[in-house]
């Protein structure tokens, strides 16, 4: 599938690429915005909520392993692999559109020694790849809403056996979506209430952090004197997400 721009738009079946004031957008089926890219930068983390992904630094400041479930345009794969080399990332996205549309418009590279985009379900990959990842990265949207088989219970559960001792799973959540509050519980129930939270444009998205091992919170805390080195290496404002970041127990407000 190649698309083509026609004054600055470009669709494909319910997938759509739009071009306006220097910013690339995909969608799918609607209106939300899956991946946005700055022509000029590519490389960069263009949305919010994609630099608050990032925060599992805090924790994992440099993970071998990052799996991807759901690759947009790839902004995340492109940015973790520009600025540290050594991480090797798999992303699996079941649509086939998505894949070509990433590479095609969004400039993310082809498979390589640090890069393996897989075309596959999801939920199956992480079923069959027990202690595999020292973080996952969890964004499945489909026509703006969240895709259900990437939040079930099993799921999340299946989610925390493919990590390795101590690693994060990240999942960007819809913070109005009228099932959110379960997505949360399931996570918690998940993984034992090891899990923390950063709020990104008014509850626009929540970033939702769950640990496969207890201890989190000191590990925050000893991580706080690297934090500045660390945003200055990244380019992210990791001591803010560190003064953002709340744990279990403060979701209450979100709830309401």
């Amino acid at each position: 599938m190649r698309l083509k721009f026609g004054k600055r738009r470009a669709v494909d079946e319910g997938l759509e690429v739009t071009e306006e004031r220097g910013i690339r957008t995909l969608h799918l089926g609607s209106q939300a915005i899956q991946s946005a890219m700055r022509i000029s930068r590519p490389w960069d983390l263009e949305l919010a909520y994609t630099r608050a992904m990032m925060g599992f630094l805090m924790f994992k400041p440099a993970p071998p392993e990052v799996l991807m479930i759901g690759l947009g345009g790839g902004s995340l794969a492109k940015f973790i692999r520009k600025q540290r080399p050594q991480t090797h990332i798999t992303a699996v996205e079941i649509d086939p559109r998505v894949i070509a549309a990433a590479r095609s418009h969004f400039e993310l590279p082809g498979n390589d020694a640090t890069l393996d985009v897989i075309e596959g379900d999801g939920a199956l990959y992480v079923r069959q790849h027990p202690a595999s990842a020292d973080v996952i990265l969890l964004d499945g949207f489909d026509a703006g809403n969240q895709v259900e088989a990437l939040a079930t219970q099993t799921f999340y559960a299946a989610c925390r056996r493919a990590l390795k001792p101590g690693g994060v799973l990240v999942v960007n959540l819809w913070g109005r979506d009228s099932e959110f509050a379960e997505y949360f519980a399931r996570l918690s129930r998940a993984f034992d209430g090891e899990v923390g939270w950063i709020s990104v444009q008014n509850k626009t998205n929540v970033i939702v952090f769950a640990f496969a091992e207890s201890g989190a919170p000191a590990r925050l805390a000893e991580a706080q004197p690297r934090l500045a080195d660390l945003s200055k290496r990244w380019g992210l404002d990791l001591r803010g997400f560190a003064r953002d970041f709340q744990w279990a127990e403060g979701i209450a407000p979100l709830l309401k």
